[in-house]
C-alpha cells in the first residue's frame, strides 16, 4: 500500500509556493514555481506518487485546479475566511502559508469549500460578463442625461433612450451644438452595441444544452425570469450541496449575522459573507414578485405591516429561495393550485 503525499499550495498571480509532506509530517520538498501551465507540468513530474493537494480559494484558483485535477489523487479548495481563522499566526509568508495548508490537509482540518465543475464555471463567467455590460449600459444612459443637463437641454426622461425620440431630439433642438451632438451619438452607439451584445449572451445561455431544461423548470416559478433562473443555476451549481433552505438563504445573503450572548440576541444587518450576484438578483426579483403571485403578495403585505419595505422584500426573497430549492431538487415544474397555494409539480 502506497503512502499518500500531501501538498499545500499558496497561490498568487505570478508564483505558487508549495510544501510536500508525507503522512507523518516529514517535509519532502518545498519552494516556489512560476504560475504557468508549463512550469506546473514540469513540477508535477518531480512529485512522489500518489499525491493530494489543497489550495486557498482565490481569483487564480480556477485554472490551477483544472490543470492539476487530472493528475492528483484528490484536490481540494479551502474557504479563505475559515482557513485564516484556523491558521492565524504571528509570522506570515508564502512558505509558512503553504506549510499550514499542507498540515490542514494532512490532519483533515481543511475547511473545504464547494468547487463547481469547469462547465458551470465557464458559463458563470459569461453571465457575470453580461452583468458588467448591464452596468456599463446604465453608465451610458446616465452619461447621456448628464450631458443634456449640463448643456441646459430639456428632454422627456421616460422617452430619452428610445431610438425615435433620441433622433428627433438631436435634429430639432437648437441648444444641442455640433460638439455635444457628436458625444451624444457616440454614447447612443455604445449603448446600442452593449445592448445587442448583452442580449446575445443571454440567448446563448438560455439555449445552452447544459442549462436549457433546468432554466425552463425554474422559470415556471412566478416572478422568476431568465436572468434570475440563469443566476441561480450558475451561481448555485449543484443544489444538493445545501442540506436545508436556511443554508441556501444564508449563501444568498438574505439573512443577518447571528450575535447572541446569554439571553441577549442582537439583530444585525445582512451578512457580507454571501454570493453578491445571487443576493442582488433575488432582491430585484422579490420587488416584482408580489405582482405575479397572490401568495407572495399576502406575504409581502403581512411583513410590511410588521416593519419596513426592505423587511417585506427580504421575506419574499427568502420564499423565492424556497421555491427555487423545491423545483431544482425535485427537477419538476412549479404549479399553482386553484386555492393559490404554490407547490412543486
Amino acid at each position: 500500500m502506497h503512502n499518500m503525499y500531501y501538498i499545500g499550495l499558496d497561490v498568487h498571480k505570478r508564483v505558487i509556493s508549495y510544501c510536500v509532506k508525507d503522512g507523518s509530517g516529514t517535509i519532502h520538498g518545498e519552494g516556489k514555481i512560476p504560475a504557468t501551465r508549463v512550469d506546473l507540468d514540469r513540477w508535477m513530474k518531480t512529485l512522489p506518487q500518489p499525491w493530494t493537494a489543497a489550495m486557498e480559494a482565490t481569483m487564480f484558483t480556477g485554472w490551477i485546479y483544472d490543470h492539476l485535477k487530472p493528475h492528483a489523487a484528490a484536490l481540494q479548495v479551502a474557504h479563505p475566511l475559515m482557513l485564516r481563522a484556523i491558521a492565524a499566526a504571528k509570522k506570515k509568508n508564502d512558505r509558512i502559508d503553504a506549510n499550514k495548508i499542507c498540515d490542514c490537509l494532512r490532519c483533515d482540518f481543511l475547511p473545504v469549500c464547494y468547487m463547481a465543475s469547469t462547465a458551470i464555471r465557464e458559463r458563470r463567467r459569461t453571465l457575470r460578463y453580461r452583468n458588467l455590460l448591464v452596468r456599463q449600459m446604465v453608465q451610458m444612459k446616465t452619461k447621456i442625461s448628464t450631458l443634456l443637463m449640463t448643456a441646459g437641454v430639456s428632454y422627456n426622461k421616460e422617452r430619452l433612450h428610445k431610438a425615435g425620440y433620441f433622433c428627433e431630439l438631436l435634429a430639432s433642438n437648437p441648444d444641442i451644438n455640433e460638439g455635444l451632438c457628436s458625444l451624444l451619438k457616440l454614447c447612443r452607439e455604445t449603448l446600442v452595441r452593449l445592448s445587442k451584445t448583452e442580449s446575445a449572451l443571454v440567448r446563448s445561455l438560455e439555449h445552452d444544452p447544459l442549462l436549457v431544461e433546468r432554466v425552463k423548470r425554474l422559470m415556471s416559478i412566478p416572478a422568476i425570469g431568465p436572468i434570475t433562473a440563469l443566476t441561480w443555476a450558475l451561481e448555485v451549481g449543484e443544489v444538493q450541496r445545501f442540506s436545508s433552505i436556511k443554508k441556501a438563504i444564508s449563501y444568498c445573503g438574505l439573512c443577518g449575522d447571528h450575535k447572541s450572548s446569554g439571553n441577549t440576541v442582537q439583530r444585525t444587518p445582512l451578512s457580507k459573507q454571501r454570493n453578491k450576484h445571487l443576493q442582488t438578483t433575488l432582491i430585484e426579483a422579490a420587488k416584482m414578485a408580489p405582482r405575479y403571485n397572490s401568495t407572495l403578495a399576502q406575504l409581502y403585505n403581512k411583513e410590511r405591516q410588521k416593519g419596513n419595505v426592505n423587511r417585506a422584500t427580504l421575506a419574499v426573497a427568502r420564499k423565492l429561495v424556497a421555491y427555487l430549492m423545491a423545483v431544482d431538487r425535485g427537477q419538476t415544474h412549479f404549479l399553482v393550485l386553484d386555492n393559490e397555494v404554490p407547490k412543486a409539480a
